[in-house]
Protein backbone atom coordinates (compact mmCIF):
# COMPACT_ATOMS: atom_id res chain seq x y z
CA UNK A 1 0.00 0.00 0.00
CA UNK A 2 1.31 3.48 -1.04
CA UNK A 3 2.22 5.69 1.63
CA UNK A 4 1.10 9.56 0.93
CA UNK A 5 1.89 12.25 3.93
CA UNK A 6 -0.49 15.41 3.90
CA UNK A 7 1.15 18.81 5.19
CA UNK A 8 -1.81 21.17 6.55
CA UNK A 9 -5.51 20.62 7.32
CA UNK A 10 -7.11 23.33 5.87
CA UNK A 11 -9.40 22.92 2.38
CA UNK A 12 -7.18 21.48 0.06
CA UNK A 13 -6.20 18.32 2.27
CA UNK A 14 -9.95 18.37 2.66
CA UNK A 15 -10.89 17.99 -1.48
CA UNK A 16 -7.66 15.39 -1.36
CA UNK A 17 -8.58 13.31 1.55
CA UNK A 18 -12.37 13.19 0.48
CA UNK A 19 -11.37 11.81 -3.21
CA UNK A 20 -8.70 9.27 -1.94
CA UNK A 21 -10.00 7.99 1.16
CA UNK A 22 -11.89 4.91 -0.52
CA UNK A 23 -8.63 3.76 -2.13
CA UNK A 24 -6.22 1.49 -1.72
CA UNK A 25 -3.59 4.08 0.09
CA UNK A 26 -2.17 4.66 3.16
CA UNK A 27 -2.97 8.37 4.66
CA UNK A 28 -0.80 10.31 7.03
CA UNK A 29 -2.05 13.77 7.82
CA UNK A 30 0.51 16.01 9.47
CA UNK A 31 -0.99 19.45 11.31
CA UNK A 32 0.81 21.57 13.09
CA UNK A 33 -1.88 23.00 15.37
CA UNK A 34 -2.25 21.02 18.58
CA UNK A 35 -5.72 19.41 18.15
CA UNK A 36 -9.13 19.29 15.84
CA UNK A 37 -10.17 22.43 17.86
CA UNK A 38 -7.53 24.43 17.37
CA UNK A 39 -7.62 23.79 14.34
CA UNK A 40 -8.90 25.97 11.03
CA UNK A 41 -9.76 25.79 7.57
CA UNK A 42 -7.48 28.76 6.69
CA UNK A 43 -9.88 30.89 4.90
CA UNK A 44 -12.90 29.41 5.93
CA UNK A 45 -11.55 30.75 9.89
CA UNK A 46 -13.19 33.78 9.30
CA UNK A 47 -16.85 33.81 7.86
CA UNK A 48 -16.93 30.89 5.70
CA UNK A 49 -18.17 32.37 2.01
CA UNK A 50 -18.18 29.92 -0.29
CA UNK A 51 -18.81 30.65 -4.29
CA UNK A 52 -19.22 28.67 -7.80
CA UNK A 53 -17.81 31.23 -10.42
CA UNK A 54 -14.87 30.92 -13.53
CA UNK A 55 -13.75 34.35 -12.97
CA UNK A 56 -11.91 34.34 -9.49
CA UNK A 57 -11.21 32.00 -6.66
CA UNK A 58 -7.47 30.63 -8.52
CA UNK A 59 -5.81 29.96 -11.88
CA UNK A 60 -6.75 26.70 -13.03
CA UNK A 61 -9.77 25.97 -14.70
CA UNK A 62 -12.41 24.03 -12.35
CA UNK A 63 -15.96 23.32 -13.85
CA UNK A 64 -19.10 24.65 -12.19
CA UNK A 65 -20.28 21.34 -11.31
CA UNK A 66 -17.46 20.25 -9.02
CA UNK A 67 -17.41 23.41 -7.41
CA UNK A 68 -21.32 23.28 -6.84
CA UNK A 69 -21.14 19.70 -5.45
CA UNK A 70 -18.00 21.00 -3.16
CA UNK A 71 -20.00 23.29 -1.89
CA UNK A 72 -22.83 21.30 -1.26
CA UNK A 73 -19.76 18.51 0.45
CA UNK A 74 -19.50 22.00 2.62
CA UNK A 75 -23.01 22.78 3.79
CA UNK A 76 -23.60 19.00 4.80
CA UNK A 77 -21.24 18.99 7.41
CA UNK A 78 -23.40 22.15 9.17
CA UNK A 79 -25.43 20.70 11.81
CA UNK A 80 -28.93 21.94 10.17
CA UNK A 81 -27.98 23.21 6.39
CA UNK A 82 -28.53 26.53 7.15
CA UNK A 83 -26.76 28.97 4.86
CA UNK A 84 -26.82 32.55 3.37
CA UNK A 85 -26.62 32.52 -0.21
CA UNK A 86 -26.96 35.51 -3.21
CA UNK A 87 -25.64 35.81 -6.99
CA UNK A 88 -23.10 38.22 -7.67
CA UNK A 89 -24.02 40.51 -11.04
CA UNK A 90 -27.00 37.81 -12.23
CA UNK A 91 -29.44 41.33 -12.01
CA UNK A 92 -28.87 42.95 -15.87
CA UNK A 93 -29.73 46.14 -14.04
CA UNK A 94 -26.98 46.34 -11.80
CA UNK A 95 -24.55 45.03 -14.55
CA UNK A 96 -25.39 47.71 -16.78
CA UNK A 97 -25.26 50.13 -14.00
CA UNK A 98 -21.65 49.09 -12.73
CA UNK A 99 -20.29 48.56 -16.24
CA UNK A 100 -21.51 51.79 -17.43
CA UNK A 101 -19.04 53.77 -14.66
CA UNK A 102 -15.77 51.50 -15.54
CA UNK A 103 -16.08 48.30 -13.55
CA UNK A 104 -15.61 44.88 -14.13
CA UNK A 105 -18.48 43.27 -12.34
CA UNK A 106 -18.18 39.63 -11.31
CA UNK A 107 -20.38 37.61 -12.08
CA UNK A 108 -20.93 34.13 -9.15
CA UNK A 109 -22.90 32.05 -6.94
CA UNK A 110 -22.01 32.97 -3.09
CA UNK A 111 -22.97 30.61 -0.41
CA UNK A 112 -22.20 32.09 3.36
CA UNK A 113 -22.00 29.60 5.90
CA UNK A 114 -20.85 31.60 8.91
CA UNK A 115 -18.12 32.00 11.36
CA UNK A 116 -20.05 30.63 13.64
CA UNK A 117 -20.64 27.36 12.20
CA UNK A 118 -16.99 26.72 10.97
CA UNK A 119 -15.97 24.92 13.96
CA UNK A 120 -18.62 22.22 13.78
CA UNK A 121 -17.79 21.85 9.36
CA UNK A 122 -14.45 21.42 10.19
CA UNK A 123 -14.78 19.02 13.34
CA UNK A 124 -17.57 17.14 11.23
CA UNK A 125 -15.43 16.23 8.30
CA UNK A 126 -12.56 15.45 10.53
CA UNK A 127 -15.24 12.92 12.38
CA UNK A 128 -16.17 11.77 9.01
CA UNK A 129 -12.43 10.88 8.07
CA UNK A 130 -11.21 9.32 11.29
CA UNK A 131 -13.75 6.55 10.37
CA UNK A 132 -11.60 5.36 7.18
CA UNK A 133 -8.93 2.85 8.39
CA UNK A 134 -6.11 3.93 6.42
CA UNK A 135 -6.53 7.99 7.27
CA UNK A 136 -4.25 8.83 10.54
CA UNK A 137 -3.77 12.04 11.97
CA UNK A 138 -0.91 13.54 13.82
CA UNK A 139 -1.39 16.61 15.48
CA UNK A 140 0.71 19.36 16.97
CA UNK A 141 3.47 18.30 14.14
CA UNK A 142 4.71 21.29 12.17
CA UNK A 143 6.87 19.98 9.05
CA UNK A 144 9.76 22.45 8.55
CA UNK A 145 11.03 20.90 5.70
CA UNK A 146 10.97 17.62 2.89
CA UNK A 147 13.55 16.35 1.07
CA UNK A 148 13.45 14.53 -2.27
CA UNK A 149 15.57 11.23 -1.26
CA UNK A 150 15.60 8.68 -3.67
CA UNK A 151 12.24 8.37 -5.90
CA UNK A 152 11.14 9.12 -1.91
CA UNK A 153 10.12 12.59 0.10
CA UNK A 154 11.44 12.64 3.66
CA UNK A 155 10.23 14.63 5.94
CA UNK A 156 11.58 16.62 9.08
CA UNK A 157 10.75 14.87 11.56
CA UNK A 158 12.40 11.63 10.08
CA UNK A 159 9.92 9.66 8.34
CA UNK A 160 9.42 8.56 4.38
CA UNK A 161 6.84 8.53 2.27
CA UNK A 162 5.74 7.21 -1.04
CA UNK A 163 4.35 10.64 -2.07
CA UNK A 164 3.54 13.94 -0.16
CA UNK A 165 1.05 16.33 -1.06
CA UNK A 166 1.94 20.18 0.38
CA UNK A 167 -1.35 21.72 1.81
CA UNK A 168 -0.17 24.62 4.41
CA UNK A 169 -2.20 27.05 2.47
CA UNK A 170 -0.68 30.48 3.29
CA UNK A 171 -0.29 30.30 6.50
CA UNK A 172 2.23 28.00 5.92
CA UNK A 173 4.90 30.13 4.24
CA UNK A 174 7.60 29.17 6.06
CA UNK A 175 7.95 25.29 4.75
CA UNK A 176 7.42 26.79 1.06
CA UNK A 177 10.09 29.31 1.81
CA UNK A 178 12.26 26.89 3.04
CA UNK A 179 11.33 24.43 0.30
CA UNK A 180 11.92 26.67 -2.45
CA UNK A 181 15.35 27.52 -0.91
CA UNK A 182 16.06 23.96 -1.38
CA UNK A 183 14.84 23.55 -4.95
CA UNK A 184 14.23 27.48 -6.67
CA UNK A 185 13.68 25.53 -9.79
CA UNK A 186 10.07 25.04 -8.61
CA UNK A 187 9.61 28.93 -8.38
CA UNK A 188 7.45 29.68 -11.46
CA UNK A 189 6.49 33.22 -10.66
CA UNK A 190 6.51 35.18 -8.00
CA UNK A 191 5.77 39.21 -8.95
CA UNK A 192 2.31 40.30 -7.34
CA UNK A 193 0.67 41.18 -3.95
CA UNK A 194 -2.09 43.25 -3.05
CA UNK A 195 -2.05 46.09 -1.05
CA UNK A 196 -5.18 47.77 0.40
CA UNK A 197 -8.30 48.63 3.24
CA UNK A 198 -10.96 47.18 4.96
CA UNK A 199 -13.64 49.77 4.49
CA UNK A 200 -16.71 49.58 6.67
CA UNK A 201 -20.11 51.74 6.09
CA UNK A 202 -23.48 51.72 7.50
CA UNK A 203 -25.43 48.70 6.48
CA UNK A 204 -28.27 51.30 4.86
CA UNK A 205 -25.28 52.25 2.19
CA UNK A 206 -25.01 49.32 0.84
CA UNK A 207 -28.34 47.72 1.58
CA UNK A 208 -29.91 47.24 -2.23
CA UNK A 209 -26.88 45.22 -3.52
CA UNK A 210 -26.23 43.20 -0.27
CA UNK A 211 -30.09 42.46 -0.68
CA UNK A 212 -29.30 41.37 -3.94
CA UNK A 213 -26.32 40.05 -3.95
CA UNK A 214 -25.13 39.37 -0.59
CA UNK A 215 -21.14 40.02 -2.22
CA UNK A 216 -20.75 42.19 -4.83
CA UNK A 217 -17.36 41.73 -6.67
CA UNK A 218 -15.94 44.10 -9.25
CA UNK A 219 -12.69 45.37 -10.85
CA UNK A 220 -12.06 48.61 -11.82
CA UNK A 221 -8.58 49.70 -13.29
CA UNK A 222 -7.55 53.20 -12.43
CA UNK A 223 -6.07 56.35 -13.97
CA UNK A 224 -3.01 55.28 -11.98
CA UNK A 225 -2.63 51.71 -14.40
CA UNK A 226 -3.37 49.99 -11.25
CA UNK A 227 -6.49 47.22 -10.77
CA UNK A 228 -8.22 47.92 -7.99
CA UNK A 229 -11.08 45.06 -6.46
CA UNK A 230 -13.29 44.87 -4.05
CA UNK A 231 -12.43 41.18 -1.65
CA UNK A 232 -15.23 39.61 1.14
CA UNK A 233 -18.09 41.82 1.30
CA UNK A 234 -19.59 41.26 4.95
CA UNK A 235 -23.28 42.19 5.25
CA UNK A 236 -23.90 43.33 9.08
CA UNK A 237 -20.51 41.78 10.01
CA UNK A 238 -17.34 42.60 12.08
CA UNK A 239 -14.32 43.96 11.11
CA UNK A 240 -11.44 41.78 13.00
CA UNK A 241 -7.45 41.83 12.90
CA UNK A 242 -5.05 38.80 11.46
CA UNK A 243 -1.88 38.27 13.71
CA UNK A 244 1.27 37.39 10.84
CA UNK A 245 4.37 36.34 12.82
CA UNK A 246 5.69 39.38 12.73
CA UNK A 247 3.12 41.77 11.65
CA UNK A 248 -0.76 42.55 12.04
CA UNK A 249 -3.54 42.94 9.48
CA UNK A 250 -6.99 43.65 9.26
CA UNK A 251 -9.63 41.45 7.77
CA UNK A 252 -13.45 41.09 8.02
CA UNK A 253 -15.84 38.08 8.50
CA UNK A 254 -19.84 37.71 9.26
CA UNK A 255 -21.83 35.72 11.61
CA UNK A 256 -25.11 33.83 10.58
CA UNK A 257 -27.05 34.59 13.67
CA UNK A 258 -25.02 37.82 15.50
CA UNK A 259 -25.06 41.05 13.29
CA UNK A 260 -23.81 44.47 13.73
CA UNK A 261 -25.30 47.56 11.54
CA UNK A 262 -22.22 47.66 9.45
CA UNK A 263 -20.99 46.41 5.92
CA UNK A 264 -17.48 45.94 5.79
CA UNK A 265 -15.91 44.72 2.50
CA UNK A 266 -11.76 44.75 1.46
CA UNK A 267 -10.58 47.16 -1.37
CA UNK A 268 -7.04 46.03 -2.99
CA UNK A 269 -5.04 47.39 -5.81
CA UNK A 270 -2.69 44.48 -7.41
CA UNK A 271 1.07 45.24 -7.41
CA UNK A 272 3.13 43.00 -10.36
CA UNK A 273 6.07 43.89 -10.25
CA UNK A 274 8.64 43.19 -13.18
CA UNK A 275 12.20 41.78 -12.46
CA UNK A 276 14.24 41.82 -10.65
CA UNK A 277 11.56 42.12 -7.87
CA UNK A 278 11.30 38.67 -6.35
CA UNK A 279 9.65 39.01 -2.88
CA UNK A 280 6.21 40.36 -3.07
CA UNK A 281 6.11 38.96 0.45
CA UNK A 282 8.88 40.86 2.11
CA UNK A 283 7.56 43.74 -0.09
CA UNK A 284 3.71 43.57 1.62
CA UNK A 285 5.16 42.48 4.94
CA UNK A 286 7.18 45.75 5.28
CA UNK A 287 4.34 47.96 4.43
CA UNK A 288 2.50 46.25 7.10
CA UNK A 289 4.97 46.51 9.57
CA UNK A 290 5.39 50.08 8.48
CA UNK A 291 1.40 50.54 9.64
CA UNK A 292 1.89 48.71 12.35
CA UNK A 293 5.09 50.32 13.69
CA UNK A 294 2.35 53.85 13.57
CA UNK A 295 -0.17 51.94 15.17
CA UNK A 296 2.02 50.17 18.05
CA UNK A 297 1.97 46.34 18.51
CA UNK A 298 -0.75 44.18 17.24
CA UNK A 299 -3.15 46.77 16.25
CA UNK A 300 -3.84 48.24 13.21
CA UNK A 301 -5.16 52.26 11.83
CA UNK A 302 -7.88 53.48 11.59
CA UNK A 303 -9.41 56.69 9.91
CA UNK A 304 -12.26 58.57 8.34
CA UNK A 305 -12.75 58.31 4.59
CA UNK A 306 -12.45 62.48 4.49
CA UNK A 307 -9.27 62.20 6.23
CA UNK A 308 -7.81 59.41 4.70
CA UNK A 309 -8.83 61.47 1.38
CA UNK A 310 -6.97 64.77 2.22
CA UNK A 311 -4.25 63.50 4.00
CA UNK A 312 -5.35 64.75 7.92
CA UNK A 313 -5.10 62.58 10.80
CA UNK A 314 -8.21 61.00 12.22
CA UNK A 315 -8.67 62.02 15.82
CA UNK A 316 -12.26 61.84 16.35
CA UNK A 317 -15.47 59.71 14.88
CA UNK A 318 -18.39 60.56 13.79
CA UNK A 319 -21.73 58.90 13.00
CA UNK A 320 -20.03 55.47 11.98
CA UNK A 321 -18.67 53.22 15.02
CA UNK A 322 -16.41 50.50 14.41
CA UNK A 323 -16.87 47.05 14.65
CA UNK A 324 -13.17 46.50 15.92
CA UNK A 325 -12.33 45.79 19.22
CA UNK A 326 -10.91 49.51 20.81
CA UNK A 327 -7.70 47.85 21.82
CA UNK A 328 -7.30 46.46 18.17
CA UNK A 329 -6.62 49.83 16.09
CA UNK A 330 -5.24 53.59 16.90
CA UNK A 331 -6.84 56.79 14.78
CA UNK A 332 -4.54 57.88 12.57
CA UNK A 333 -3.29 58.89 8.86
CA UNK A 334 -2.89 55.40 6.72
CA UNK A 335 -1.20 57.91 4.02
CA UNK A 336 2.19 57.98 6.45
CA UNK A 337 2.33 54.18 5.40
CA UNK A 338 1.08 53.64 1.89
CA UNK A 339 2.49 54.62 -1.45
CA UNK A 340 0.93 57.32 -3.28
CA UNK A 341 -0.28 55.45 -6.21
CA UNK A 342 -2.02 52.75 -3.98
CA UNK A 343 -4.15 55.88 -2.21
CA UNK A 344 -4.91 57.63 -5.30
CA UNK A 345 -6.24 54.12 -6.84
CA UNK A 346 -8.24 53.62 -3.60
CA UNK A 347 -9.85 56.55 -3.51
CA UNK A 348 -10.44 57.35 -7.20
CA UNK A 349 -12.45 53.73 -6.71
CA UNK A 350 -15.12 54.90 -3.83
CA UNK A 351 -15.31 57.86 -5.85
CA UNK A 352 -16.13 56.50 -8.60
CA UNK A 353 -18.25 53.93 -7.03
CA UNK A 354 -20.22 56.28 -5.21
CA UNK A 355 -21.42 57.38 -8.52
CA UNK A 356 -23.52 54.57 -8.61
CA UNK A 357 -24.14 53.80 -4.74
CA UNK A 358 -24.46 57.23 -2.99
CA UNK A 359 -23.25 57.22 0.43
CA UNK A 360 -20.27 54.77 -0.38
CA UNK A 361 -17.69 58.32 0.08
CA UNK A 362 -19.33 59.58 3.21
CA UNK A 363 -17.03 61.44 5.33
CA UNK A 364 -16.76 59.09 8.30
CA UNK A 365 -17.17 55.83 6.47
CA UNK A 366 -14.39 54.22 8.06
CA UNK A 367 -10.62 53.26 6.60
CA UNK A 368 -8.98 50.18 8.49
CA UNK A 369 -5.11 49.26 7.05
CA UNK A 370 -3.59 47.66 6.38
CA UNK A 371 -5.53 44.88 4.47
CA UNK A 372 -2.68 42.41 2.50
CA UNK A 373 -3.15 39.74 0.17
CA UNK A 374 -0.54 37.60 -0.64
CA UNK A 375 -0.45 35.38 -3.69
CA UNK A 376 1.69 32.65 -2.99
CA UNK A 377 4.50 31.65 -5.26
CA UNK A 378 3.43 29.41 -8.72
CA UNK A 379 5.07 26.26 -7.97
CA UNK A 380 5.59 23.57 -10.73
CA UNK A 381 4.01 20.39 -9.69
CA UNK A 382 5.50 18.68 -12.91
CA UNK A 383 9.14 18.66 -11.43
CA UNK A 384 8.84 15.95 -8.79
CA UNK A 385 6.30 12.88 -9.49
CA UNK A 386 5.95 12.48 -5.70
CA UNK A 387 6.08 15.97 -4.46
CA UNK A 388 3.06 17.92 -5.14
CA UNK A 389 1.87 21.23 -3.71
CA UNK A 390 -2.05 21.79 -3.58
CA UNK A 391 -4.10 24.83 -2.44
CA UNK A 392 -3.21 28.58 -1.90
CA UNK A 393 0.38 27.45 -1.12
CA UNK A 394 0.59 26.40 -4.61
CA UNK A 395 0.07 29.70 -5.98
CA UNK A 396 -2.67 28.25 -8.35
CA UNK A 397 -5.81 28.92 -5.90
CA UNK A 398 -7.12 31.89 -3.36
CA UNK A 399 -10.56 30.54 -2.30
CA UNK A 400 -11.83 27.64 -0.62
CA UNK A 401 -13.00 25.99 -3.24
CA UNK A 402 -10.83 26.56 -5.76
CA UNK A 403 -8.69 25.06 -2.98
CA UNK A 404 -10.57 22.29 -2.65
CA UNK A 405 -10.94 21.26 -5.68
CA UNK A 406 -7.24 21.60 -6.60
CA UNK A 407 -7.06 18.60 -3.64
CA UNK A 408 -10.00 16.74 -5.31
CA UNK A 409 -8.00 16.99 -8.42
CA UNK A 410 -4.82 16.34 -7.06
CA UNK A 411 -6.55 12.87 -5.34
CA UNK A 412 -8.14 11.36 -8.86
CA UNK A 413 -4.77 12.31 -10.67
CA UNK A 414 -2.54 10.00 -7.87
CA UNK A 415 -5.91 7.16 -8.50
CA UNK A 416 -5.09 7.26 -12.22
CA UNK A 417 -1.60 7.07 -11.89
CA UNK A 418 -2.24 3.93 -10.10
CA UNK A 419 -4.72 2.47 -12.50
Amino acid sequence: MNKIAIIGFGAAAIGFIEKIKDQDFEIHVFEKSKDIYSSSISGIRADGKLFVSNEMGGDIYINRELQKQLVDYYISHTDNKTVETGQSFSSEKFYNQFYAKGFQPITSDFYHIGTDQLKEVLYNIYENFKLYKNVHFHFNQEITQVENHENKIKLSNGEVFDKVVVAVGRSGHKLIKKTITDYPELILDNTKVDLGIRYEVPDHVVDELNKEMYEFKIRYKSKTGYTVRTFCNNPSGYVVTENYDDFTTVNGHAKLKQKSKNTNFAILVTIKLTEPFNDPIGYGSYIAKMSNLLAGPDKVILQTYSHFKNSKRTKNLYRVLPTLEEDKYILGDINLAFPRRIMESIIEFIETLNEIVPGIANPDNLVYAPEIKFYSNALNNEKFPNLKFVGDCSGATRSIIYATAHGYLMAEEMIAQRK
